[in-house]
């Protein structure tokens, strides 16, 4: 029993491994937002709860089909198989997971999700069922609207208003104008993240023929300045909103600027050098088992990565603090 236990144990872990899980805090932290903007409008906890549950599943599942779909595309012709980055679908690359053991794990993690979305459906209403039907087509299609340069189009609306909308409704029952400002504004912080692994696998995805919103650019340094508008647009919002709430505390977010400028310069440096692995400063932190990933090719890839991240976790949980004592 104890020997079956442990081998449950480490294949969960193999998976939620696979499955990207040092990205949950994106999830997180974004659900918390909402979460804590609910709350202050009467919100109910163990539905708020259950929701994360359940949008981090799809999210670790949305990775999962992810890998799929690029595993397929990688076997159509050999180059392809050098045309990312060594760590693209690596496990199963080295056979230490199958093509149909990735579709059963993506079917359990969707299956759990679903009976998170059923308990919510009685909890809060009917509307839990168009939501999660419209997560659930985000989640399926999310790989081939990112092969045609629209994964960001996905990824704001799953981190934006549907997150946004769809926590605040289990909680309260209700929608609301401000939750959804409040949903564009951070989206724009969790959408520069995967526009930032999307430059920097630019090479690669060209290689492959892959078409992003990156590729859709003549070169780098044209794609690298779509990350400005991404972040202008949310500071700008965030002005409107300031305004329109009266909370001032929200202006603490603009602390996150000089942050956004080195990454921007840090980007352009690998633009122009793959391998560049700039010094790390105390801002750039934490970056998870870096003493092990730093001796590594991918080290400048996920330093940049990792940074990235954590700009939109400071920004909220700046949004958190001026949640709670605005």
């Amino acid at each position: 029993m104890l020997i079956m236990l442990k081998k449950i144990f480490q294949k969960t872990i193999f998976w939620l491994k696979a499955a990207r899980l040092y990205s949950a805090p994106i999830t997180l932290l974004s659900w918390l937002v909402i979460f804590i903007f609910a709350l202050k409008h009467g919100g109910n906890i163990l539905a708020g709860i259950i929701s994360l549950f359940g949008i981090s599943l799809v999210h670790l599942a949305t990775n999962l089909i992810d890998d799929y779909i690029d595993y397929k595309d990688l076997q159509k012709e050999n180059r392809f198989i050098t045309a990312g980055r060594d760590c693209k679908c690596a496990y199963i690359r080295s056979g230490e997971a199958t093509t149909k053991d990735l579709r059963n794990v993506i079917l359990i993690f969707l299956s759990i999700a679903a009976f998170c979305g059923g308990i919510l459906f009685f909890l809060s209403g009917p509307a839990v069922f168009w939501l999660a039907l419209i997560a659930l087509f985000i989640a399926l299609s999310y790989p081939h609207l990112s092969s045609r340069g629209l994964g960001e189009i996905a990824v704001t609306i799953a981190y934006g208003p549907l997150m946004f909308e769809g926590v605040f409704y289990v909680m309260t029952k209700n929608f609301s104008l401000d939750a959804f400002i409040l949903s564009m504004i951070c989206v724009m912080f969790v959408n520069t993240i995967l526009y930032s692994h999307m430059l920097m696998d630019y090479d690669g995805d060209k290689n492959a023929n892959k078409t992003t919103l990156c590729t859709k650019f003549k070169n780098k340094d044209n794609a690298l300045k779509l990350i400005l508008f991404f972040y202008a647009f949310s500071y700008i919002l965030l002005g409107f909103y300031i305004y329109k709430t009266g909370n001032y505390l929200y202006l603490l977010n603009y602390i996150t600027i000089p942050l956004v400028i080195d990454l921007y310069n840090m980007l352009k440096q690998y633009n122009q050098n793959p391998k560049s692995l700039p010094k790390v400063q105390f801002w750039h932190q934490p970056l998870e088992n870096w003493d092990k990933v730093k001796t590594t090719s991918n080290a400048p890839f996920y330093l940049r990565f990792f940074f990235a991240r954590n700009i939109s976790t400071i920004f909220m949980l700046l949004t958190c603090i001026a949640i709670i004592f605005g």
